[in-house]
């Protein structure tokens, strides 16, 4: 399988030569035309990231982040004794941010280990959840999207829909909740 996986990519390659070969196109043309194009897209969503990520840095210093978790634990705690608290601040930060959720993963995976609740979990959402906030702004710049009608709330519901999954699947992998 290893070695199929390292031809892949050289086949793939030598398979896009020879068909624009066959076709007779400037190859390297194309290449450096898509480059252009892929570097015109990355310096125009450069300031939408700058400001998601100022966005995520104000949050998390002014105390809002932690503000809003705690309300959040308050909530579910009624529901759910002993949920883990580093779980919510993983479920939000994770509409932000993946990196700084994989972070918040690390912490929960050292405190609780990865065969835990809470590591089964947090391991559940992050693959089955997305950078919300992220994907939107980064991927709606690119192209020039401006009215975004039903994808937010749609978006969230989905989001909301795989940590409910994840906890309950995890909850039933380990015999909790």
């Amino acid at each position: 399988m290893v070695q199929i996986s390292n031809m892949l990519i050289p086949a793939l390659i030598f398979y896009i030569v020879a068909m624009g070969l066959s076709q007779r196109k400037d190859i390297y043309h194309c290449f450096t035309r898509g480059a252009k194009e892929g570097m015109r897209t990355v310096v125009g969503i450069v300031p939408t990231l700058i400001g998601l990520m100022i966005a995520v840095g104000v949050l998390r210093a002014s105390g809002f982040l932690d503000f809003f978790c705690k309300i959040a634990e308050g909530i579910i705690g009624g529901f759910m004794e002993g949920f883990p608290n580093e779980l919510i601040s993983l479920f939000v930060v994770k509409l932000f941010s993946s990196s700084a959720a994989t972070g918040l993963a690390l912490d929960i995976y050292k405190e609780y280990g990865t065969d835990s609740f809470a590591g089964l979990a947090t391991s559940l959402a992050l693959a089955s959840t997305e950078t919300v906030f992220y994907t939107m702004s980064v991927y709606f710049m690119a192209v020039k999207v401006s009215k975004t009608r039903w994808t937010l709330p749609g978006a969230l519901l989905a989001t909301f829909s795989g940590l409910i999954a994840s906890v309950v699947i995890a909850g039933m992998m380990t015999g909790a909740r």
